[in-house]
C-alpha cells in the first residue's frame, strides 16, 4: 500500500462516481443541464471521471474560465464585475457569459458585438429571499452586491438570453421550491423573454435525505411552464462526502483539557471550518465524553483559534498517530493557504480500482514565489 505523505487530501473515485450518477438520473429525467462550480471542486486530475456525466463547468475568473475550458464541454462565466483587460479574453473561452448588474452589461456591449466569436449573455438577479442562515453565505441579505433586484431591471432585455440566480448554500429541495415562486413572482415581466435559467449552486443535491425526486418534480414544472432550458451549477455537491484529508499528531500538551497539535491547520487547509463554523467529522472520534478520552484538535499555524473542535477518541493519542478528517474535497483545496509557511497538503486520488495515486505535492517553492 502506498504511504501517503502527509498532510494529504485524496479523493475517492468511487464516491465521486456514485455523486455524478445522481446527477445523470437528474438530468435523463429532466432535461436540465448539470455543470461543475469550480469554486468548490476544481481537482482536474478527476475531469475525465467527470466529463460524461456533467454538462460543462462555470467559472468566475479568468483563470477559473481557462481552467473550465480546459474541461471541454460548456463554459459558463460569472463575476460580480470584469476587468476591461480581462474581458476579450474571458469572451473567447465563455458560451454563457453572465453580468452581475445592468451598469457592467452596458460597459461591455460594443465588445460583446465586435466578438468574433458568440457567447450568450445573461444577468444575474436577485429574487432578495434569504434561505440561507450564516450571513457569510447569503446572497440575497439586504445590501448583498450580487445579483439585480427586480425594481432595477430595464423594461427590455432583447440582448439578454438568459437569468442567472444563486441563492442557496448547502440547501434543500424545500428551499429550491421557494426560490422558484419568487422567481416568478419577482421576474414574471422577463421570463417570457429568456431562453435559459440558471439556478446557481448551493443545492445539497447528493446529501442523504435529499428529495431528489421532488426536485426533478420542480425542475421539469418549471421549465415546461416557462419554456427555459435549465442549469444547475452545484461544487459541494459534487465533492460532497467523496474523501478525507489525513494529517499527524506532531504533540500532545494539556491545558484545561489535552491538546492534540496537528501537521494540518483548520486556518490554512479547511477554512470553511473556521468561516461557516463547523465542526469536521473525525473517522474513529465521537463527541466529547462518549469515548474515553477527550481531546481538543489544533492546527499547526500560530492563529490562536486555529482549532478544529473537541473530540474523543477510544484509546490515548499519541504522537506520530494519523488523524483523518471526513468529507474534507469540497472548498478545501480551493481555498486553502500557506499562512505561516505551512505545507499544503497533496493531492491524491484513489481511482476506481483501488489503487492510490499521488497526484501533487506542494514545495518551498509553491510559499515563496506567492510573495514576491
Amino acid at each position: 500500500m502506498l504511504k501517503l505523505p502527509s498532510p494529504c487530501y485524496v479523493l475517492e473515485a468511487s464516491k465521486l462516481l456514485d455523486n455524478l450518477k445522481v446527477f445523470e438520473h437528474i438530468q435523463h429525467n429532466t432535461g436540465c443541464k448539470i455543470i461543475l462550480a469550480l469554486k468548490g471542486f476544481a481537482m482536474w486530475g478527476a475531469f475525465d471521471l467527470m466529463r460524461p456525466y456533467l454538462h460543462g463547468a462555470t467559472a468566475s475568473s479568468l483563470h477559473e474560465a481557462m481552467l473550465a475550458k480546459e474541461f471541454g464541454r460548456e463554459v459558463h462565466v460569472y463575476a460580480p464585475a470584469y476587468k476591461e483587460s480581462e474581458f476579450s479574453q474571458l469572451m473567447a473561452l465563455a458560451d454563457h457569459i453572465t453580468f452581475n448588474s445592468v451598469s457592467n452589461w452596458q460597459r461591455f456591449q460594443q465588445d460583446i458585438a465586435q466578438s468574433s466569436k458568440y457567447t450568450a449573455c445573461a444577468l444575474r438577479i436577485n429574487p432578495e429571499i434569504s434561505e440561507v442562515s450564516t450571513a457569510l453565505y447569503n446572497p440575497c441579505a439586504r445590501g448583498s452586491r450580487l445579483g439585480i433586484v427586480a425594481d432595477q431591471m430595464p423594461e427590455s432585455i432583447e440582448e439578454i438570453e438568459g437569468f442567472h440566480v444563486h441563492a442557496l448554500c448547502g440547501s434543500d429541495d424545500q428551499a429550491l421550491a421557494r426560490l422558484l415562486q419568487a422567481i416568478e413572482e419577482k421576474f414574471s415581466h422577463w421570463l417570457p423573454h429568456i431562453k435559459w435559467l440558471n439556478l446557481g449552486g448551493g443545492h445539497h443535491i447528493t446529501r442523504q435525505g435529499y428529495d431528489v425526486a421532488h426536485l426533478i418534480q420542480l425542475l421539469n414544472a418549471f421549465s415546461q411552464k416557462h419554456q427555459v432550458q435549465l442549469y444547475l451549477e452545484p461544487g459541494e455537491a459534487v465533492g460532497w462526502q467523496t474523501g478525507y484529508l489525513t494529517s499527524t499528531v506532531l504533540d500532545v500538551v494539556h491545558n484545561d483539557v489535552d491538546i492534540a497539535i496537528l501537521d494540518t491547520s483548520a486556518a490554512a487547509h479547511m477554512p470553511d471550518c473556521l468561516e461557516m463554523p463547523y465542526r469536521p467529522d473525525v473517522r474513529g472520534a465521537k463527541e466529547v465524553g462518549v469515548l474515553a478520552h477527550d481531546y481538543r484538535l489544533g492546527g499547526a499555524s500560530c492563529l490562536a483559534g486555529d482549532v478544529m473542535g473537541d473530540y474523543s477518541f477510544a484509546q490515548p493519542l499519541e504522537v506520530g498517530q494519523s488523524i483523518i478528517f471526513e468529507d474534507m474535497i469540497h472548498y478545501t483545496f480551493v481555498k486553502n493557504n500557506t499562512f505561516n509557511g505551512i505545507q499544503l497538503p497533496a493531492l491524491a486520488i484513489q481511482d476506481l480500482d483501488g489503487h492510490m495515486n499521488i497526484l501533487r505535492q506542494f514545495s518551498y517553492d509553491d510559499y515563496k514565489y506567492r510573495l514576491s
